[in-house]
């Protein structure tokens, strides 16, 4: 009851706090229920606001689901400090992305099935919307600049390998990545694509 109230109070504030209320109820109700039975009313009847409300902002309930999961990445985001290795910052940046992603996300886009069809998209159509490579992005290029990677060997296909292949193990098995798994992504496919010979000579740690 304290919970519905709380939501209740937020959703009568205005501008930016009221669109962040209630991108968090739109959150919890696809947690709860999936893309299958998300729809305007059970978001506004949680919040206690009308559909009207939430129509003005986003117009189709497809449009709804993916702010609210933005909403929740950028709120929850997956930052990796200078570590001095390439190689350790890769492995906590796995780390946390999959944790994230095993607990919350990948059970909502497990749902979206019928939003692909509605907006005849697919699931690489879905991330290119949400979350860009940023953190990734800035991991790389700390250790281009440590002479650890090599940029020639950097193509942007290779560049998402480490990521893309955490992602899946996340997909499949519906559990954080293990170390051990992070590992052999790190040792034995992704550093020996790029690392140069001094980035190779700091890898295979445990």
């Amino acid at each position: 009851m304290g919970d519905a109230m709380t939501v209740k109070k937020a959703i009568r504030r205005r501008g930016s706090a009221l669109e962040e209320a209630i991108l968090e109820t739109a959150w919890a109700e696809l947690l709860d229920h999936g893309y299958v039975n998300f729809t305007m009313e059970a978001v506004a009847k949680r919040a206690g606001t009308s559909r009207p409300v939430l129509s003005r902002r986003w117009p189709t309930r497809a449009e709804f689901a993916v702010a609210a999961i933005g909403h929740y990445i950028q709120k929850n985001p997956v930052s990796v400090p200078d570590l001095g290795s390439v190689r350790d910052e890769l492995a906590m940046l796995l780390q946390k992305f999959s944790e994230r992603g095993a607990s919350t996300i990948t059970k909502v886009l497990f749902s979206m099935r019928d939003y692909f069809v509605e907006t005849n998209s697919s699931l690489a159509d879905l991330r290119s919307k949400l979350e860009g490579r940023r953190t990734v992005e800035e991991v790389l290029q700390r250790g281009v600049r440590r002479g650890e990677i090599d940029p020639s060997k950097l193509t942007k296909r290779i560049a998402s390998l480490p990521l893309d292949l955490g992602r899946h193990e996340v997909f499949m098995t519906h559990k954080p990545v293990p170390r051990a798994v992070i590992a052999e992504i790190l040792d034995t496919i992704f550093l020996p694509l790029v690392a140069t010979k001094k980035g190779a000579r700091g890898g295979h740690r445990n």
